[in-house]
């Protein structure tokens, strides 16, 4: 974590060799992962994050008041709810350039949602952690790491607690401590860029008891210490990166990447440990994390906006863009993408101060943006296989393209307007197909289901934070009916004018 900073794309990517990371793809060890066909287009949209830093300073990065430099907007806390917006806008340039995920909203979140709680545990139990946290965070800063976040357990017997599994591992926890630090083992699920990240965030996944003791663990660890196994996620037309040429990939430059990493006896030194047994505090972590997380969520915004793009260009090249019913159906796909990004940047608008400093997004917002993407994408997604058509999914492939007997007759008879190339109008079908049903779809449209909890956890918040007890007293006031429990909510009209009505604060 010394030395020269990484300052481009480019660098990055070299950065990430010779670790000797233990990695499995198709049941086969992966060597070097960076030069691996499958896993490089999710290396790739990792390193637009630092080439936009550079081509946008503005926008991607921001001045750290811990080190009074200029750093990637990734590893920034947020001080202000200028700051929450410019995290939407850049997550949202960052989807248009890549057509895919990116990365590393989960550990800008993780790093935001732990600046205020170890803040906030220091001061209920006078522990030490968030000035270990501040020198951690200042190292990551002066170096420009990419940091993953490791919240999602795989849980196991969704009905019983983490101590109370028949497997003690199905949950991250402290396997021995020692005065220099702990041991962890476990597993973590779904874990986003977590190949190409520097360090990981170790987070607990759900409130706990006081039986959970072990579990209630957060820390750093490096992406290469000793005992860490990766197991790379399986999708849909992964293998096209492998198959040589580049249109049946659809988006051959950029992908996302998931993958299960298995910690066995992993080494955590106390100077990377940010909570350890306090279970009071694990759903506060969780539930700040998820608030930074759902309204992150606009980053579907981008890729949503390619996608668009990619439906009326399709239109184009078939001739038919203006016909009412095609411009009706972009119309919508429009509405909607706006709908999710709306909710995000209100929720960031609507960021409040923490005690430490940082600023939380709004939380009804955030999960109502989150709630949004569970559902929005999927009938972008439908919208744009009716605009592309069946052809999208019986195209020939790209080898009978250049087939010297096939090919002229697929220019032949895939051709659409006659001032358009054969393989133009392919190439932007695969595009569709890559985004809505191939490798790209687990970035928008599953992932936009389960990412940052499913649906039923969002609908848990918000019925958490509607407040309908002072919604029933504003109808009843207005009814003209007296009322005995106006002044029990005086509470709720306190916080709910808090957090709507309070003046923007800036930079």
């Amino acid at each position: 974590m010394s030395g020269r900073p990484i300052r481009s794309g480019a660098e990055y990517i070299e950065s990430l060799r010779g670790r000797n990371l233990k990695v499995y793809l198709m049941g086969e060890p992966v060597s070097e992962p960076v030069d691996h066909p499958i896993i490089r287009p999710s290396i790739n949209a990792v390193a637009e994050t630092y080439d936009l830093a550079n081509s946008n300073p503005e926008l991607a990065s921001a001045m750290s008041p811990l080190t009074g430099e200029r750093i990637n907007r990734f590893l920034h806390i947020a001080t202000s709810p200028a700051d929450l917006v410019m995290q939407n806008k850049m997550q949202r340039r960052l989807g248009q350039l890549t057509g895919t995920c990116f990365q590393r909203c989960v550990g800008m979140d993780a790093l935001n949602a732990l600046h205020s709680v170890t803040f906030d545990l220091d001061r209920n139990n006078g522990t030490g952690y968030h000035d270990r946290f501040k020198d951690f965070l200042v190292r990551v800063q002066h170096s420009n790491l990419v940091i993953g976040g490791a919240m999602t357990d795989v849980k196991g017997d969704r009905s019983k607690s983490p101590s109370q599994q028949a497997d003690p591992d199905l949950f991250v926890r402290v396997t021995r401590r020692t005065p220099e630090g702990i041991f962890i083992s476990g597993a973590k699920a779904h874990q986003t860029g977590c190949l190409n990240s520097h360090w990981l965030i170790v987070m607990p996944t759900m409130r706990l008891e006081a039986a959970d003791k072990d579990y209630a663990i957060a820390g750093a660890v490096p992406v290469d210490a000793g005992g860490i196994a990766y197991i790379c996620g399986w999708q849909s037309c992964d293998t096209r990166s492998a198959e040589g040429g580049e249109i049946d990939a659809g988006n051959a430059r950029f992908a996302g990447q998931e993958a299960m990493i298995v910690f066995e006896d992993v080494f955590v030194p106390n100077e990377h440990i940010f909570m350890d047994g306090e279970v009071e505090f694990a759903s506060t972590l969780v539930e700040r994390f998820t608030c930074y997380h759902r309204r992150s969520y606009v980053c579907k915004t981008g890729v949503g906006d390619v996608l668009i793009g990619a439906a009326a260009t399709i239109a184009d090249y078939n001739g038919v863009e203006r016909a009412s019913h095609v411009r009706d159906k972009l119309v919508e796909m429009t509405h909607l993408n706006e709908t999710i990004y709306g909710a995000g940047i209100a929720a960031s608008h609507q960021g409040m101060e923490m005690k430490s400093g940082a600023f939380l997004p709004d939380e009804m917002l955030a999960n109502v943006c989150k709630h949004h993407v569970t559902r929005l994408p999927y009938e972008i997604g439908r919208l744009a296989q009716d605009l592309a058509g069946g052809l999208m999914v019986t195209l020939p492939s790209e080898r009978e393209l250049r087939h010297e007997t096939i090919g002229p007759m697929i220019e032949k008879y895939l051709k659409g307007r006659a001032d358009i190339p054969t393989e133009d109008r392919i190439r932007i079908l695969r595009l569709v197909e890559n985004m809505t049903l191939g490798r790209n779809a687990v970035g928008y449209l599953t992932e936009s289901m389960h990412g940052a909890g499913s649906p039923q956890a969002q609908r848990i918040q918000i019925a958490r934070a509607m407040q309908i007890e002072f919604k029933k007293e504003l109808a009843k006031t207005l009814a003209g009916i007296n009322s005995a429990s106006r002044q029990e909510i005086a509470d709720d009209l306190s916080t709910y004018m808090a957090r709507v009505f309070a003046p923007v604060q800036r930079n």
